[in-house]
Formats: structure tokens, C-alpha cells, sequence
């Protein structure tokens, strides 16, 4: 009796360490299957026929979830196969992250030399880099409220503090497409917009908030985006539409020949620290 007795609970005992030994290993993330060991970010640089300094970045797609990119200016969130334009001649380091499952991550790059300008594609924007005392010369200030201002630094252009905006005035040809863009990082806002426009009226002169030609693209935090942390280019991680076109685009056209004002603006709860901005661009398409 005794015998049989310390048999079943022998049998107990090497069952429940069976289970525990199963319930441990479904514990540790580490051996669950979830988490990818290794990830490859390998991807193929090709020039696109016919296009002027464009080019068609593949990644190669197994075991990758998603894929990031940084042609320079900073990561955004993009897609396994991506074009992407240099018009300046230069030399460009792309970097590739690949995410894959659990978030494991990884990066690769390759350099791209461009050795000629795109002419119909030079920046039209004057000290987009805001690094040097000429760059910061070509841009004007409007402040709407007290405490707001915009602060220029090797990193970019800052604004804080409340609503203000910088503008310059632009020379454009009539019924031309033309793109606008700049690289843009802070931390997380609340009630906050950050609003691009390309009007034909001069800021200086214009009473309360620039509107002229309606909002090209932004942040909004209401519209969803600028109430995390953002970094890349705002053509990108944007949310505001483009109110020539009902949708979310960086492209404008415009019906004169002369000039036209770039007006950048934002306010409301903006991040600790600011908001960023750097490599402003105005490009013909």
C-alpha cells in the first residue's frame, strides 16, 4: 500500500516539473519563437531610366516586417522598395533599418555618388541649413504672441514659446510644379500645429495668422501626428493635407510668374525644447 502510495506521488511529482519545465520555457521570450536572432537590412541602390538623379533603393524583403531610411537628413518610415531623389551633386550615405519580428532591428548602407547638379531641381530656398549668419539673413520673423520666437543654431532653425513664424520670398514660374520639404524633429507636443505655406502675400503686411494659399503640409496634434516624438522629413511623417489638393502632398503650383512667400508657422503646447527645423527645401518637380 505504502508502495503504491509513494509510486503516485512520484508520478505527480516528475508531471508537475514536466509542466513547470513548459510553462518556464513559454516565460522566456528569448525561446518563444517571437524575436527574430538575426535580421538582414541588405538592399540594392539602381538608377531609374530616364529620371534625372533618381534612384530605386530595394531591400531585400525576407524576414523584415518593415523598413526605415535615412538618404541624410534624418530616419523616416518608408517601404521595402523606395525612390528617392538627389538633385545635388554630392556624395550620400543611405542607411536602411530593417524591423523585424519582436522588434529586432538592423542597419545597412551604401554610398551614392551624384556627380552633377539637377538643374530644373536646385533649391530655391536661400540658407536652408540656418548654420551661418548669411543663411540666417535671408529669413524674416513674425511673431504672433509674447514669449513665441524662432532661435537659429548649427542644428536648424527653433521655435518655441508660442506661435511664430520665419518666411522668405521665393521666385517662381507660373503654372510650374514645384515641391517644399525640410527635415523636422522635437519632442512630443500637445495642442499643437506646425503649418507650412506658399502665398502670394508678403507676411510682413498681412494682419493675424498667415493663411494665403492655404496649409502645403504640417503637424497637427489633433490630425494625429506631433503629439509623439518626430524626426525625418516632414513630406513623410506630415499629417496635414495640402489644401490646393485635399490630400497630403508637398507639391504646389502656382498662376503668376514672380514671387511667392515660403511661410513656416507654428503654436500652441509646443514640445520642451522646440521644434526643429533644417534642409528646407523649394525645388522645381
Amino acid at each position: 500500500m505504502n508502495l503504491s502510495i509513494n509510486f503516485k506521488k512520484g508520478m505527480y511529482l516528475m508531471l508537475a516539473l514536466a509542466l513547470g519545465s513548459l510553462t518556464g520555457c513559454d516565460d522566456d521570450p528569448a525561446n518563444n519563437g517571437l524575436t527574430a536572432s538575426s535580421v538582414d537590412a541588405s538592399f540594392t541602390v539602381t538608377p531609374v531610366a530616364g529620371a534625372v538623379n533618381t534612384y530605386l533603393l530595394t531591400a531585400q524583403p525576407k524576414g523584415v516586417i518593415a523598413s526605415k531610411w535615412n538618404t541624410g537628413d534624418g530616419t523616416y518610415q518608408g517601404k521595402m522598395i523606395e525612390t528617392i531623389s538627389l538633385p545635388d551633386a554630392g556624395t550620400y550615405t543611405i542607411t536602411h533599418t530593417a524591423i523585424a519580428a519582436g522588434g529586432a532591428t538592423a542597419n545597412a548602407t551604401a554610398q551614392v555618388v551624384v556627380a552633377n547638379s539637377d538643374p530644373a531641381k536646385g533649391n530655391l530656398v536661400k540658407g536652408g541649413s540656418f548654420i551661418t549668419a548669411e543663411d540666417r539673413a535671408n529669413w524674416k520673423k513674425v511673431i504672433y504672441n509674447a514669449g513665441a520666437d524662432w532661435t537659429y543654431s548649427d542644428k536648424g532653425a527653433t521655435v518655441s514659446g508660442g506661435h511664430a513664424g520665419i518666411y522668405q520670398a521665393i521666385d517662381v514660374v507660373k503654372d510650374r510644379e514645384y515641391t517644399i520639404d525640410m527635415t523636422i524633429s522635437g519632442g512630443a507636443s500637445s495642442d499643437m500645429w506646425f503649418e507650412v505655406y506658399a502665398g502670394k502675400s508678403d507676411p510682413a503686411t498681412t494682419s493675424g495668422d498667415y493663411k494665403d494659399g492655404g496649409t502645403v503640409m504640417g503637424l497637427n496634434t489633433w490630425g494625429g501626428c506631433g503629439n509623439a516624438p518626430v524626426s525625418g522629413k516632414l513630406s513623410a511623417i506630415g499629417c496635414v493635407k495640402n489644401a490646393s489638393k485635399d490630400a497630403i502632398s508637398n507639391v504646389v503650383k502656382f498662376d503668376i510668374t514672380g514671387k511667392v512667400y515660403l511661410m513656416i508657422r507654428s503654436g500652441g503646447g509646443i514640445a520642451a525644447g522646440g521644434i526643429t527645423i533644417k534642409s528646407v527645401e523649394f525645388r522645381g518637380k
